[in-house]
């Protein structure tokens, strides 16, 4: 059997309305995973419904409603495969009532493709999307600059807009002059598999081409194990079956587990991933495993699994590094909001407000302030309510990531810098 190809997650990000499903309808389409009659199908049933050009986008909008509405509600994901790798795209929705999904989506992901509405330029939206991309450790990023038919492709206006994102994603600490700026029309496909002959001034690489320039993630395997769980299963014959993703290290049958905070201990008697018995699990995989000795009542969502000599760290209280993303008055000490980290999501009291910092430079702007408000960063300390596992940022990345929400909507997104064990 040839070794399979390395499996990279990438995120679609930017602003609502910029083309995002669309275009990866077109590159999925013309990496040939959907048939001619299945677009052309779309085609006939948009225009009927008064939505012409959108057949793309339902490859991704599956829901009613988003076909209804032309917006994207849900995270889809989709796959295909490239010379070098297997890739699954997850289109991350830019309306603002569904940056809850977009968090979960992005916090996966290798690699982030930015979409840019070359008559719009960068929006409010845009501008979020790439600051909670770099909060959530997206480190590498291709730019589509959309709907270049729209312009006659102009050449000016697309390097105006490309001026535009580049000042964005410097202010936020990327390397923009690594970032490839594609001109594309995804409706028409101009740059996306081939390149395009209405942009002879435009030498860089196709959207095909960059995808085998991204760098695939290293597998966490010399890190502790952790497995946050997203369910659990009581199976008849098998007995208690956890399921979840393994985010760093590896689980081998005969492993003597625990999950905290319960610190309910077992013995792995058998791992699945694809209804398939595996004999170990390595970082990306998710599977279901059997654990003898705990009960489907000790554990819950948001538990996470480690090796008994080295288990998931439960904290009294975290310091963390936040983005205010949106709040509707300010942050102040005493604020109650729920934090949602790796597969948990817990309750956690500001207790200290201990500096604003300038996002790009991370240098002190101002000790202890009285509040937050929405575009601040700032390093704060939080005490859960109750039990949580949560890890430094630096030592397991995946569970030192969180998003803050209250009142339906994303607050804030920050990573773990210090914290202090014991519930």
């Amino acid at each position: 059997m040839a070794k399979e190809k390395e499996h990279i997650n990438i995120a679609m990000i930017g602003h609502v309305d910029h083309g995002k499903s669309t275009l990866i309808g077109r590159l999925l389409y013309e990496a040939g995973e959907i048939p001619e009659h299945i677009i052309e199908k779309y085609r006939k049933e948009a225009q009927e419904k008064g939505k012409a050009t959108f057949e793309f986008a339902w490859v991704m909008d599956k829901l009613k409603e988003e076909r209804e509405r032309g917006i994207t509600i849900d995270v889809a994901h989709r796959k295909f495969e490239t010379n070098k790798y297997y890739i699954t795209i997850v289109d991350c929705p830019g309306h603002r009532d569904f940056i809850k999904n977009m968090i979960t989506g992005a916090s996966q992901a290798d690699a982030a493709i930015l979409v840019v509405d070359v008559n719009d330029g960068v929006q409010a939206q845009t501008k979020e999307h790439v600051f909670l991309a770099r909060t959530l450790g997206i480190n590498q990023m291709v730019v589509a600059i959309n709907k270049m038919d729209k312009i006659n492709y102009d050449k000016e206006r697309y390097e105006q807009v490309k001026e535009e994102v580049t000042k964005l994603l410097k202010m936020v600490g990327y390397k923009a002059e690594e970032i490839p700026m594609i001109p594309t029309s995804a409706y028409y496909g101009d740059n996306v598999i081939k390149k395009s002959d209405k942009t002879p001034w435009y030498d860089g690489p196709t959207f095909f081409e960059v995808f085998d320039m991204f760098k695939a993630p290293e597998k966490p395997i010399d890190k502790p194990l952790r497995i946050p769980i997203q369910d659990v299963y009581s199976i008849s014959g098998v007995g208690t079956v956890p399921v979840g993703r393994v985010e760093t290290g590896v689980l081998k049958t005969g492993d003597k587990v625990i999950f905290m905070p319960p610190a309910v201990s077992g013995e792995v008697k058998s791992i699945e991933m694809h209804h398939e018995p595996i004999p170990e699990a390595v970082p990306g995989d998710n599977i279901g495993f059997n654990v003898r000795g705990v009960s489907k009542n000790d554990i819950r969502r948001g538990d996470v699994c480690g090796h008994t000599d080295n288990p998931p760290t439960v904290v009294r209280d975290f310091t963390a590094q936040i983005v205010v993303l949106q709040h509707p008055t300010a942050i102040t000490v005493g604020y109650t909001p729920v934090v949602h980290a790796h597969t948990a999501q817990v309750a956690c009291r500001f207790v200290e407000l201990q500096k604003k910092i300038d996002p790009r430079t991370g240098q002190a702007k101002e000790e202890n302030p009285q509040f937050l408000k929405t575009g601040d960063a700032a390093i704060v300390k939080l005490e859960p309510t109750r039990p949580m596992v949560i890890e430094k940022v630096k030592e397991i990345p995946p569970l030192g990531r969180f998003a803050i929400r209250d009142m339906g909507r994303n607050v804030a997104a920050g990573m773990v810098l210090e914290l202090s064990e014991g519930a």
